[in-house]
């Protein structure tokens, strides 16, 4: 029997390369015989591109740049050399994880660090550039990044806007594209289909977790609104569409100056690691996530999974928390259900890991 171990990552709690390793390990003990094949999943969320890299053997490079707040920290992008191809994830610099609750502001979070870590790919050699959106801490519509590749931005005083400075994205005025160093192509990995404005776009959907209070939600509208009217008049084609709202509206900034292809996540990663084979070469496919649900079915990993078993007439088995009710609907052979967890509680990760393994242990009954 192949059994193949497939999670996403629990998010906040547990990555999904490491979720692999405690599932395969329970399933190794329990079933000696079997084949026990580990191949943790993305969907475009928090830390896609770090598995691609490493699913695909892309050479690491770690080098110094700027979290969402302006401090210097370690980031990680993967690059190979024969395609001039290098994938990063937005989180890796830019992610909201490095960022305490009271220091998440919208204002005045920026990419900058990101595109930081383009510039260095660029300047190893780099044509092509894949972006993994999840997890961001901004809603800056990429201009941070476009700082870092040369893009300058003006006050109304025409005075040179400075990285991190306290709330620019106010102040932004006007644009010069002059100094813009040039990028062959970026594809970004998505896995949410918002448009970035609208009452399901990215200010009222994923703002208020990035900072923005309640009574500031217009003011921030209207001033994303002018800064959309800034890059038309560079881009007058430019337009919102699906995906737009996918990490503080990256998509849509880059889109005004470089040539950008917008991927299911979940698409785009299992066609490089080859997922189909993998699961129509095995007999029991488990997968998970932190909590799966009905938005579950917009693009993330473990619906599309499932999918795949269908497809092939495999047994898939969901490890997750959520809803009796919603999990019972999920459409999967089993579901083994996960504790609700505290995420206030400083030992949160210690005890998620010490559910899964309690859970772990009853796979297969």
């Amino acid at each position: 029997m192949q059994i193949l171990v497939a999670p996403n990552a629990f998010k906040g709690t547990i990555e999904a390369d490491y979720a692999a390793q405690i599932i395969a390990e329970a399933l190794q003990a329990k079933y000696p015989q079997a084949t026990v094949v580990q191949c943790p999943i993305a969907d475009g969320g928090d830390g896609t591109c770090s598995l691609l890299g490493k699913a695909l053997r892309w050479q690491p490079h770690t080098v110094r740049a700027t979290d969402a707040r302006g401090r210097n920290k370690e980031a990680t992008y993967y690059y190979n050399a024969a395609t001039h191809t290098a994938c990063t994830d937005i989180s890796s610099v830019s992610g909201i994880r490095h960022l305490s609750i009271s220091e998440r502001d919208v204002w005045s979070a920026s990419t900058f660090g990101t595109g930081q870590l383009i510039v260095h790919a660029v300047q190893r050699g780099a044509q092509h550039i894949i972006l993994g959106l999840g997890g961001s801490a901004s809603v800056d519509m990429g201009l941070g990044i476009l700082q870092a590749l040369g893009l300058r931005l003006y006050d109304a005083d025409n005075q040179l806007i400075v990285p991190f400075s306290y709330r620019w994205l106010e102040r932004v005025a006007a644009f010069s594209a002059e100094n813009l160093q040039s990028v062959g192509k970026i594809t970004c990995l998505c896995d949410v289909d918002n448009l970035f404005f609208g009452e399901q776009g990215a200010i009222p959907v994923f703002a208020p977790q990035k900072g923005l209070q309640t009574v500031d939600r217009q003011a921030f509208t209207d001033n994303s609104v002018r800064i959309f009217g800034l890059l038309q008049q560079i881009n007058p084609a430019l337009m919102d569409k699906p995906s737009f709202g996918a990490a503080g509206g990256i998509p849509m900034g880059l889109s005004a100056f470089y040539q950008v292809e917008i991927v299911s996540g979940a698409t785009y990663f299992f066609e490089a690691v080859q997922m189909e084979r993998l699961v129509a070469q095995s007999d029991w496919i488990i997968t998970g996530e932190g909590r799966y649900d009905c938005q579950s079915e917009s693009g993330k990993g473990c619906y599309a999974l499932l999918l795949l078993a269908r497809k092939h007439g495999k047994r898939i088995s969901l490890i997750s928390s959520g809803s009796p009710e919603e999990l019972a609907v999920s459409g999967f052979d089993d579901v083994y259900a996960l504790p609700s967890l505290d995420f206030s509680a400083a030992d949160i990760t210690v005890q998620a890991v010490a559910n899964m393994r309690e859970v772990c242990l009853s796979i297969g009954k």
